[in-house]
């Protein structure tokens, strides 16, 4: 089979609204070009950081790259795909020079094209997120590693967004917690909570597509018995008091569900929300004190914010 290559090059603030939107039309992961990558310091512990050739990498902006089968239909995906990116200024997101770019590849290259993005990378005190096709072992005895395949997943897991969300969930999760996860996505945060000591959890997103991928990567790691993964938009038709409501999707979806999230969240539980630019922090604080809850702790990362608010 022939795999084209799209690429989009876009801003920071565009990464995950065009990586659903990719998600959407077919690809099975993406791959980040940012020049930022360049210049920031890691530490190269489990040797996952290679030499970057800055050639690959665009002056200004960042690219989204992901692959799609070369059929009769590659055209109209294209097309659809342009017309979801272009929709995002209408929801204040700024898209960038939103060039957008195809070329062919052959299956073998698309195969192997993801191993070279993807090593294990410890994103947490305790967490470790590690591709199914690595041996790893463990560096401290109460490492907790979290095994996905970008093949399935939307993501690799560390993109800050995601990071800071189980940092934030590190910080509030008791065992035997209830915790809803909105928009679980790839189901990576629910698979925190698990093996954070939750018992109860659901994982809720409004794709369909998101929930096969939830259902794979939660069996995958074992934790299938706590978490039940459905199709459900945010919290509707949700019902019973939960400790803790994690939320990683954008800022404006996470206003449209932040008095749902109080009337769910028990007394002295927690609403954790992230996907959240820095530019639209204040508006999802504002909405969050008015719903009844205090913030807690808010914490960054790069250009994104989570945010810990308590009932």
């Amino acid at each position: 089979m022939k795999w084209s290559e799209i690429g989009i090059l876009t801003t920071n603030e565009a990464i995950e609204p065009i990586s659903n939107i990719l998600h959407e039309a077919g690809a099975s992961g993406v791959v980040i070009e940012d020049p930022f990558d360049l210049v920031k310091e890691r530490e190269d512990q489990f040797g996952e950081i290679y030499q970057l050739d800055p050639q690959d990498y665009p002056d200004e902006g960042v690219i989204v790259k992901a692959y799609l089968p070369v059929n009769s239909f590659l055209g109209e995906t294209v097309e659809e795909i342009k017309v979801a990116i272009n929709n995002l200024i209408l929801y204040n997101i700024d898209i960038g020079l939103n060039k957008v770019t195809l070329s062919e590849v052959r299956e073998e290259e698309w195969a192997t094209a993801w191993k070279q993005y993807y090593h294990p990378v410890k994103i947490s005190d305790k967490f470790t997120i590690v591709p199914t096709w690595e041996d790893y072992t463990p560096v401290h005895s109460d490492e907790l590693i979290i095994e996905l395949d970008p093949g399935m997943a939307f993501g690799t897991g560390t993109h800050p967004t995601t990071v800071l969300c189980i940092q934030s969930l590190e910080r509030t999760v008791s065992p035997g917690d209830r915790i809803v996860d909105v928009g679980t996505g790839s189901g990576v945060l629910s698979i925190a909570a698990a093996k954070l000591g939750a018992t109860k959890i659901e994982a809720l997103d409004l794709d369909e597509v998101a929930v096969n991928v939830a259902r794979s990567n939660i069996k995958l790691n074992k934790v299938d018995e706590v978490v039940k993964v459905r199709q459900n938009n945010l919290l509707d038709g949700v019902e019973g008091e939960t400790d803790i409501i994690v939320a990683n999707i954008l800022a404006e979806v996470i206003l449209r569900f932040v008095d749902d999230a109080h009337r769910l969240v028990k007394k002295d539980g927690y609403f954790i929300s992230s996907g959240i630019i820095q530019q639209k922090k204040d508006d999802v604080k504002e909405a969050i004190l008015k719903a009844g809850f205090t913030i807690e702790e808010i914490i960054t990362m790069e250009d994104w914010v989570s945010i810990i608010a308590k009932k």
